[in-house]
């Protein structure tokens, strides 16, 4: 059920879209009879200049979303645009570079991502001297110095090693690292989760200042949805390896369709301790099935308070809802709600 409108499209709206893709799949092969869905058929797009935030609970496929995006790991299946460009099937050597030189990603865990007996130095410059091997010593210490300070670091850490530098301080040298060869998307996976909360918010402030001054695109994964919500311009759910709801972030947090997208919601503190006590909290039962074993119909419904018969046998339809509102829910699927003998209602 596709809605349309007929309101003025807002700025974002008018913006190009940078990345687009569909039905993205990645399948990891255990064994012979056992394949682990990571990725299982998604689709969205990212607009330049904006942030897609990307949130669900560990072992969703979040992560291996923005390895596949980058090219870490090879698709499976799907199509990935990216710049007008068909980079989803395989890719040749050159594609690769350009693409490498587009796309970074900044990773979960700033020490294990910086190679500890490279200089800070070496490791900002490294993508310059693969994509600008003409440039010469003295401009490349420059560039350097310069993404220090960019990123809030002095010119003088250069010369220090990753392990000399606290966890916030590792991750603006990632950033800085990241930020060297001038992408146009970068994926941020969980670029905060490893950090204390006094230092969460500065990194973050950080990225905004750093898309704002050089029009960067970000899809930034993540499992804190207060910190996404701030940061991000819309809001994908991912469960089971697939998206289950999609809309801008003031409206996914204002009205949640999707029952996991609101069980997610019900459990952020809130601020006001009367709120607090009297907010009713969606507890989901049971466990996260197996990505090798997957439920047949809704991969959501063994969990699911909500579920009905067709749950088990139809796999709901990523659809437009409401404008700019994406869901995969029969609930909000008229022919499945009539064939079980109830209104779709928004809730």
């Amino acid at each position: 059920m596709t809605t349309q409108t007929t309101e003025t499209s807002s700025p974002m709206d008018q913006r190009e879209d940078l990345l687009v893709v569909k039905d993205l799949k990645k399948h990891f092969r255990i064994d012979r009879k056992t394949v682990l869905k990571a990725v299982d058929g998604i689709s969205f797009s990212i607009k330049k200049g904006e942030t897609l935030g990307l949130v669900g609970e560990s072992g969703c496929g979040k992560s291996t979303v923005g390895r596949t995006l980058t090219r870490i790991y090879e698709p499976t299946a799907g199509e990935v645009g990216f710049g007008g460009a068909n980079i989803g099937g395989r890719i040749d050597r050159a594609t690769k570079r350009r693409l490498n030189h587009d796309m970074q990603m900044i990773f979960q865990d700033p020490y294990s991502s910086l190679n500890p007996r490279m200089t800070v130095a070496e490791i900002v410059s490294e993508g310059l001297v693969i994509h600008n091997p003409d440039m010469k010593q003295k401009e490349r210490d420059k560039r350097v110095q310069e993404l220090l300070e960019l990123v809030g670091l002095n010119k003088s850490h250069a010369g220090r090693y990753p392990h000399e530098f606290s966890g916030g301080q590792r991750q603006r040298i990632g950033i800085a690292r990241a930020l060297a060869v001038e992408p146009k998307f970068i994926v941020a996976d969980e670029p905060i989760a490893a950090l204390d909360v006094s230092i969460q918010a500065q990194i973050v402030n950080l990225l905004k200042e750093l898309q704002k001054d050089r029009g960067l695109t970000y899809l930034f994964i993540a499992h804190d949805l207060s910190m996404v919500k701030y940061i991000s311009d819309r809001i994908a759910v991912m469960y089971l390896g697939k998206i289950v709801e999609l809309a801008e972030s003031e409206a996914l947090y204002e009205k949640p369709l999707h029952p996991y997208t609101q069980a997610l919601l019900s459990a952020i503190p809130l601020p006001d301790p009367e709120k607090e006590r009297t907010r009713e909290q969606i507890i989901l039962t049971g466990d996260v099935p197996s990505p090798t074993d997957v439920p047949s119909g809704c991969r959501f419904r063994t969990r699911c308070p909500f579920a009905m018969d067709s749950c088990a046998v139809i796999d709901p339809e990523f659809r437009e809802v409401e404008p700019g509102r994406q869901v995969a829910c029969h609930l909000y699927d008229p022919e499945v709600m009539a064939k079980e003998g109830k209104e779709v209602t928004v809730r």
